[in-house]
Parts: C-alpha cells; sequence; structure tokens
C-alpha cells in the first residue's frame, strides 16, 4: 500500500464564543486580532475549534459562515466545532466543520477587556519525543516590522529588539540587550517557558498564549532593568514580571 492510516494527537486552539451576538463577537475578534491590529499573525495558521458552550443555544442557528471567514482574515484555520446543539449540524456541516470531543485538549482564545491585562488559559500541548533543535542565535538588531520564530526550539537575541519588531519562540527567549518590541516565548503551549533580558522595555510579552500588553502599565522596579517573565505555577495561568538578581 502506498499509505498508511494512524492515529495523531493534535494541538489545538479553541475559540469560545460567548453571549448571543454572534456579530460581537466577530467584531471582537477582527479587533484583537484582525489585520489592522497589533496582534495579527499571533495565531497565524493554527487550528482553531470554536466552543459554543458559552453561547446563548436557546436561540436559532445563525449564519456560521460570517465567523469562519473572520477567523480565517485574523490567521486562524477553523477545522472544526464542539458543544453545539443537534439542530445546528446541517449548518456546520456545511462549513465543513468536524465535532471535537469536549475533553480533547486546547488551548483556548478568549477575549478580555482592555482595561485588565489579557490573560488567557492554556494547556501544555501533548510531549512528544523529538531530537532537540539547536538554539538559534540573532547577533543584529531586529528593526520594527521583523519577526524571528524559533520553531520548536529556544531563541538567544544578542543585540536590541526594537518596537514593532516581533521576537517568538515555542522554547525560552533571551534577549541580551533592550527588549522593546513583542517576545511570545512557549508559543506552541509550552507553560514552562521563559522570557529573558537585559533591559525589559517591552509592548507585549507573552508565555503559552497568556500576553500582556503595555497598555497596563509594567511594574516600575522591573522596566529598563534585567528581568524575567514567566507563568505562575499556582494553576492560575498569571504571568509574573520579576527583577533578575546578580
Amino acid at each position: 500500500m502506498n499509505f498508511e492510516i494512524k492515529s495523531a494527537q493534535l494541538g489545538l486552539v479553541a475559540l469560545f464564543v460567548k453571549g448571543s451576538d454572534l456579530g460581537g463577537v466577530t467584531r471582537d475578534l477582527l479587533g484583537r486580532f484582525g489585520p489592522a491590529s497589533d496582534n495579527f499573525d499571533f495565531f497565524v495558521r493554527e487550528p482553531v475549534v470554536f466552543d459554543f458552550s458559552l453561547f446563548d443555544l436557546t436561540q436559532a442557528c445563525p449564519d456560521l459562515s460570517h465567523l469562519g471567514q473572520t477567523a480565517l482574515s485574523c490567521g486562524l484555520v477553523p477545522v472544526g466545532y464542539r458543544a453545539a446543539p443537534p439542530a445546528w449540524m446541517a449548518m456546520l456541516v456545511q462549513q465543513g466543520w468536524v465535532e471535537v470531543p469536549v475533553d480533547a485538549k486546547v488551548r483556548a482564545v478568549t477575549e478580555k477587556s482592555p482595561s485588565k491585562p489579557p490573560v488567557q488559559p492554556s494547556v501544555q500541548m501533548p510531549v512528544q519525543e523529538a531530537r532537540a533543535l539547536p538554539t538559534m542565535v540573532v547577533d543584529r538588531p531586529l528593526r520594527s516590522g521583523q519577526k524571528v520564530y524559533a520553531r520548536g526550539t529556544d531563541l538567544v537575541v544578542l543585540a536590541m529588539v526594537n518596537q514593532g519588531a516581533e521576537v517568538v519562540a515555542d522554547g525560552n527567549i533571551h534577549v541580551y540587550a533592550p527588549l522593546r518590541g513583542k517576545a511570545m516565548a512557549g508559543a506552541r503551549g509550552n507553560a514552562a517557558a521563559r522570557i529573558f533580558s537585559l533591559c525589559l522595555e517591552p509592548e507585549l510579552v507573552s508565555i503559552a498564549g497568556v500576553y500582556r500588553t503595555s497598555e497596563t502599565p509594567f511594574p516600575k522596579e522591573i522596566v529598563g532593568k534585567a528581568a524575567q517573565v514567566r507563568l505562575s505555577t499556582d494553576g492560575q495561568d498569571k504571568l509574573l514580571i520579576e527583577a533578575l538578581k546578580a
């Protein structure tokens, strides 16, 4: 035979559709992750499952095609759904989405109020044995608009990350210079990843999808100082920003 069929564990992102106004959901999604937002490409090419457990299911089935198109415009790839009523089945099948078990492991994407540090619940991706890739090292300054992604490994930057630049890694991020752009560690769900910088002044920091922007001022005692960013270990998915001690 020229093919084999095997079971596979896939890492999926869940988008929890809340409330009763689907139009409001799409507007908020575009505002947070659309092409005109600062977070565009944050979930580029990520497969997404729509979770309707927080949506008003007493109403008639809404037009779900616009929701799918909106997700595509934000870089997400709709592949499935869960917690939807049987009456919606025809529309869901028409969109080409498959049903995903409620207990499947996913990372959650939820809309948060901009007045508070946005926080996203996260679940570690299933661990698979694989040969570790060598650490990616960047020894040049990164200017606005430039983006570096260390897929499957750590990232070390030896020069400044300017405002408007992005550094992304599936593992840890080390910046031995001022970090003034965006830094996203544990990009594919590694909640143990950390961000280190000798001069922390970021626009955005994120660990495994839990992020915080400069719209909420960072602690004065760490701004411009050597510091690290990590997730709390108490199950609250809270970002901790701490000074590095000599």
